[in-house]
């Protein structure tokens, strides 16, 4: 067996939690899609009817811009030999690019919780932060970088309600069809099935 043969053999074998845990990331990307997708587009810079001169509120873009501008700054601290996706800019960016730059920093952290989770890899430390202390890697990580998406999202669909864009039904109840999710990000088997290598 050549070494590459071997390395590639390598990246194929991951646990059922590496396997479990890209799963879950592609899934809740598809959640984020799905929003976009669906949002208004008058939504998507419209001012937040929270904010005042002292308290800005972010836009639904600012919004999603962060999302995926955090996920690069995990991918730079905890995997940076991963490729780190371009930032966004939240005052310039359009639907369009915040979902091929959430679908590209989505990849590089189911790569980067592959590696994490699945064992095998170079990430050993999670650092969610410049200022924190970083964590050995674990559930907890997936479970931290799903809750701050999770909060971002619930943010979201509160705003375009308010803003007089709410989200269709069938997409603010879609996102809890994980069964359906799974399928369509590549999982037949849906949660909790192990695909037989």
């Amino acid at each position: 067996m050549t070494t590459r043969q071997h390395t590639d053999r390598q990246a194929r074998v991951h646990t059922q939690l590496g396997r479990a845990a890209i799963q879950i990331f592609a899934a809740n990307e598809r959640m984020n899609q799905m929003l976009i997708e669906n949002l208004d587009p008058d939504a998507w810079r419209a001012k937040p009817p929270t904010a005042t001169p002292s308290a800005k509120a972010r836009t639904i873009a600012a919004i999603f811009t962060h999302m995926h501008n955090v996920r690069t700054k995990w991918v730079r601290l905890t995997a940076p030999h991963l490729k780190i996706p371009r930032q966004l800019n939240r005052a310039h960016c359009t639907p369009q690019q915040a979902r091929a730059g959430l679908a590209e920093s989505a990849v590089r952290c189911a790569e980067m919780l592959g590696e994490a989770l699945g064992g095998g890899g170079r990430v050993e430390k999670f650092r969610r932060d410049g200022w924190g202390r970083p964590w050995p890697v674990g559930v907890e990580m997936l479970c931290y970088m799903l809750s701050h998406e999770a909060h971002h999202r619930g943010q979201v669909c509160m705003l375009a309600h308010q803003l007089g864009f709410p989200l269709p039904v069938a997409v603010t109840s879609g996102i809890w069809n994980w069964e359906k999710l799974w399928k369509e990000c590549g999982s037949p088997g849906g949660p909790g099935h192990t695909p037989k290598e």
